[in-house]
């Protein structure tokens, strides 16, 4: 009997450690009648912390030869690396203000969301890897978007400079960029896809993460989805139907970028 692996992809998630890439990565695990999981963190403690399992690999995105291994058979990558500010301590919320955010030396934006996407990038590119999905953000077309001011990291510049290269790079992806992450239960809300970040001018700019990583698991099975790239939110629970055939919605996006 000819091995059924051959006819499952091979995914790798990276920052799969993170909010939105651990639930890819457990929905890839969970369907493993379809999907070949593996998983990509920065440090054996963040191994750990999503259970410690043999597929999931330890790099340092920020490293180009750190990569090879991970990408090495896959067929697919989801790239969920992200940088993340930090809050400086002694804020005070009694005495109002703003908080102040920071960066860990050798962590900001331009290291980890452009020079480390672009490495992924290369390195599946070099591994033969047949697609990629990117998730980005909403709020790129906008330079003085205030997110860009946090910690002077100008986060959404770097992330859509990535965006761009990969969208140049001759492999077919998936750019999902996405509204205000809520930490919610997915499956119950109707999608919302749109472009140029016109949703950021509407009510309906925010989705939960777990929907976001269904959408990038249901990339991978249409190619309705590839070159493609959109701005992705979600209607408010109890409005609307929530979203069951993903093909439908990836064939509503025109947009290359």
């Amino acid at each position: 009997m000819a091995d059924s692996a051959a006819a499952r992809p091979t995914v790798l998630v990276t920052g799969a450690g993170g909010r939105t890439g651990n639930i890819v990565y457990n929905k890839l695990k969970e369907r493993s009648e379809q999907f070949v999981a593996r998983g990509l963190v920065r440090t054996e403690e963040s191994k750990q912390k999503i259970g410690g399992a043999d597929d999931v690999y330890i790099a340092d995105i920020r490293d180009a030869d750190h990569l090879a291994p991970a990408v090495q058979g896959a067929d697919a990558l989801i790239i969920l690396t992200s940088a993340v500010p930090k809050m400086k301590p002694g804020f005070d919320p009694s005495k109002g203000g703003r908080p102040e955010f920071y960066y860990e030396d050798g962590m900001y934006p331009e290291q980890v969301d452009w020079i480390g996407q672009k490495n992924q990038i290369d390195a599946a590119k070099a591994a033969g890897v047949k697609h990629i999905v990117l998730v980005g953000s909403m709020g790129g077309t906008n330079p003085n978007h205030p997110l860009n001011s946090l910690g002077n990291g100008n986060i959404l510049v770097w992330k859509r400079k990535a965006e761009q290269y990969l969208a140049d790079s001759g492999v077919p992806y998936t750019i999902i960029r996405p509204g205000g992450l809520q930490d919610k239960d997915g499956g119950l809300r109707e999608l919302i896809v749109g472009k140029d970040d016109e949703l950021l001018q509407t009510d309906t700019k925010s989705i939960p993460r777990a929907d976001v990583a269904e959408v990038c698991i249901q990339a991978l099975q249409y190619e309705e989805a590839k070159f493609k790239a959109f701005d992705l939110a979600s209607k408010p629970e109890g409005v609307g139907t929530p979203t069951k055939d993903f093909r439908a919605l990836f064939s509503q996006i025109t947009a290359r970028f």
